[in-house]
């Protein structure tokens, strides 16, 4: 496929959907259930964006084997999911830039750190998934943010080259794994304010959803 169109790459959770609070509420309860208080901000601006297998590991040891965090992955998941599919919609304005984009020929990626059951409540659940010529997820990169991997991979999967390529994200170690894939970042501030973005350097907008971005902008900024 040749290097030569643009990108939009999307972050999916906390971007697509504005659902990290209830991630966070999710990894709370599992925390609970095994004795263990976690702070949720600082817990947020540690995690996002890592493989739930990465922050297992972090919070609860090494130990752990490949059985022992499938295992505990899907308890995780299981509690986020049952929270939040009563609130599930996408950010306002999601759906109507994607559908500019489509004009002037923008490939659509995702670049997640969610797991495959996750994406298919997202993307299946919210009639999404017909927009994306890539989806990339954890189970398709063996790191998570942020190291660049899953956005590499989601350009190379659209034949774009990096330089070309915007990502939408809403967490610091999303931004950075952006920043390192050599890719410019648009962030959203779902989660955190634009202060917590100060030091990142690619950069170009920062804003509340996606009501207000036009693709020439975007590409211009």
């Amino acid at each position: 496929m040749a290097l030569s169109k643009r990108a939009f790459i999307f972050d999916m959770d906390g971007t697509i959907v504005d659902n990290m609070s209830f991630h966070t509420a999710s990894w709370i309860t599992f925390f609970q259930r095994r004795g263990k208080d976690i702070d949720p901000d600082a817990f947020f601006i540690a995690t996002a964006g890592r493989q739930g297998k990465e922050i297992l590991h972090s919070y609860l040891g090494d130990h752990l084997d490949d059985a022992e965090i499938a295992a505990l992955v899907h308890e995780k998941e299981a509690v986020y999911r049952e929270l939040y599919e009563p609130h599930r919609k996408t950010v306002a304005g999601f759906e109507q830039l994607v559908g500019l984009a489509k004009g002037p020929g923008v490939a659509l990626a995702v670049a997640t750190a969610a797991p495959p059951a996750n994406i298919v409540f997202t993307l299946d659940g919210l009639d999404l998934r017909r927009h994306f010529d890539a989806i990339v997820g954890a189970a398709d990169v063996a790191r998570g943010k942020p190291e660049p991997d899953v956005f590499l991979l989601a350009a190379e999967r659209c034949g774009v080259a990096p330089e070309h390529c915007i990502v939408f994200e809403d967490a610091p170690l999303g931004v950075e794994a952006a920043r390192r894939a050599g890719m410019r970042a648009v962030v959203l501030t779902t989660t955190l304010p634009a202060s917590a973005f100060a030091e990142f350097d690619n950069v170009i907008h920062i804003a509340s959803d996606f009501s207000a971005f036009t693709i020439d902008a975007l590409f211009a900024a």
